[in-house]
């Protein structure tokens, strides 16, 4: 008999097909314009504007899955797809928590053109879509009325081709002694490289010249050709105060070249560099950008796969920039030796009022050094998030007694790590006295139990201002969580949902859940009059 040897097989979960994609734009766009609890508080997002955000939503997750992905490139893709849901929903709930935005010029084919006194022109409302010259006319008509006021320009959302960027061409060189912004984010989408790069030389041209403060080429894919293609507009800038290159592809070479091409930056204020490909050496190249930067306030560097090295000669330059308030580095691979040196390059900026820090590698090391320095800094420090970065309870009493002397805190965020109850229950006491403006707790996936999720609980129940706890996937027993529930009883919609918490913890535990009460009673007693030392 003729024997059959079965063959191995794997199942690839990454990546999705473009129908699953789509699928997913189209339910996230239903949420987002269906009425609920947000939109009563924030308001309800009209159609069109949930259609757009859920598509750019999905590209961001994608793209974030992906960088996930391309670290495992052997494994399944089960990773990968966890993080594009997961950032997928993230983002819808800060949608939600925005609500609609208000377009202040969004014509549409219908529109009449009226002459306006307006100051911002913004053609970016209604479908993401191609425009030819017959309405390209159209839409810019009020650009050349004469005695406009306009000093603002978004042409986002809006893809030019060679046409169309020829009859922009000649209205923007006639606006170009008074124009002060213009967003060109989005704006060559679907074309091909050789006219979407001819069409970014146009308007290059045409606004080289230009005093901007403030200028945004995100979502491009602009590579290094396209960098260099704005070289024109970029090489005129002296003046500008807000730069925006996220989601543009920006590699080494990109990075180089922005670099190269952007003669001054001492009045710079915001740099915002998410989502890119830049990597060690392109941090390198941006981390000189930011020593040139002496009034930076507001600096965004995540989600752009920088490592060690890289994360060292940014933390460098950050530390010439005491002027800094908001800082964003997260999801990047900085390790321990870059978080100590972020450590010490910030030691000393007293202004910082946001730090995101999530999924840095930081570990004990990195986050301790971090906790210390912002202790004896940043006094109105408002948010503080270091999410997914390996923190056990070892350094708990550092991250207790940074956040117990900051009095102005509303966020803190230190999801996806092993602070266990002793963690939990030493940052909670922290947070008892004071901390009025607490809105916001998240110590979801960190091995909590019973005990800590009460005392977390406890401690923010009674926060005049406080919005939301996350405890969700922990370990806590359901009478941990008839606790929880009976707490929050006056408030329910404070307390995270708990749909994946795990009553039983680990799957491989050998104790009961009879054994594991035990265990939190013992711990209970033992951390009953723990203090959190806020003093060196």
């Amino acid at each position: 008999m003729e024997t059959f040897q079965q063959r191995p097989f794997s199942i690839k979960l990454w990546p999705p097909s473009l129908s699953t994609r789509l699928m997913l734009v189209e339910r996230m766009a239903t949420n987002l314009s269906t009425p609920s609890l947000f939109s009563r508080k924030y308001g309800l997002l009209s159609k069109d504007e949930a259609e757009e955000n859920a598509r750019q939503i999905e590209e961001v997750a994608f793209g974030t899955a992906n960088q996930q992905h391309e670290k495992e490139p052997d494994g399944d893709g089960s990773s990968a797809v966890q993080i594009y849901a997961k950032e997928s929903s993230k983002l819808m709930l800060e949608i939600l928590k925005t609500g609609p935005q208000k377009k202040d010029a969004g014509l549409t084919e219908t529109d009449e053109v009226l002459p306006s006194h307006e100051t911002v022109f913004d053609i970016s409302g209604g479908r993401r879509a191609f425009i030819d010259e017959q309405e390209t006319e159209k839409l810019l008509r009020p650009l050349k009325e004469q005695g406009n006021s306009y000093m603002k320009i978004c042409f986002s959302n809006r893809s030019f081709g060679i046409g169309a960027a020829r009859i922009a061409e000649p209205i923007l060189v006639s606006l170009k002694d008074r124009l002060t912004e213009v967003d060109l984010s989005d704006f060559i989408a679907g074309r091909p490289e050789v006219e979407a790069l001819e069409v970014m030389n146009i308007f290059s041209s045409a606004l080289a010249g230009c005093v901007l403060k403030s200028l945004n080429l995100s979502n491009n894919a602009l590579g290094e050709k396209g960098v260099r293609a704005f070289a024109a507009l970029l090489k005129s800038q002296s003046s500008l105060e807000h730069l925006y290159l996220m989601n543009d592809g920006i590699s080494e070479e990109a990075a180089r070249a922005v670099c190269e091409l952007i003669p001054s930056t001492e009045r710079l204020r915001v740099l915002h560099f998410h989502n890119n490909m830049t990597g060690d050496e392109g941090a390198i190249a941006i981390s000189e950008v930011v020593k040139r930067s002496p009034a930076l306030e507001d600096f965004r560097c995540s989600s752009t796969r920088v490592g060690s090295g890289g994360g060292i000669a940014l933390a460098e330059a950050l530390g010439t920039c005491t002027h800094l308030k908001k800082l964003d580095l997260r999801d990047n691979m900085f390790g321990v030796d870059a978080g100590v040196s972020l450590s010490k390059a910030l030691s000393g900026h007293a202004g910082l009022t946001e730090v995101y820090l999530s999924y840095l590698n930081l570990e004990d090391e990195g986050a301790t050094a971090l906790a210390n320095a912002f202790k004896e800094s940043a006094p109105s420090l408002e948010v503080l998030e270091m999410a997914g970065n390996d923190i056990t309870a070892d350094a708990a009493p550092a991250i207790a007694a940074c956040v117990g002397a900051k009095q102005f805190l509303t966020k803190l965020n230190l999801a996806e790590n092993e602070l266990k109850d002793e963690g939990a229950i030493m940052i909670a006491k922290a947070l008892e006295e004071g901390h009025s403006r607490l809105g916001e707790v998240d110590f979801s996936t960190n091995l909590i139990r019973r005990v800590g999720a009460r005392l977390l609980a406890q401690t923010v129940v009674e926060k005049p201002e406080f919005k939301l706890l996350n405890i969700n996937a922990n370990f806590i027993s359901d009478e941990g969580i008839d606790e929880l529930k009976e707490i929050f009883k006056k408030s329910p919609e404070v307390l995270g949902p708990l749909d994946e918490n795990d009553p039983e913890g680990e799957e491989d535990a050998d104790e009961s859940k009879e054994e594991g009460d035990e265990n939190d009673d013992e711990l209970e007693s033992k951390l009953k009059n723990l203090e959190v030392n806020q003093e060196e």
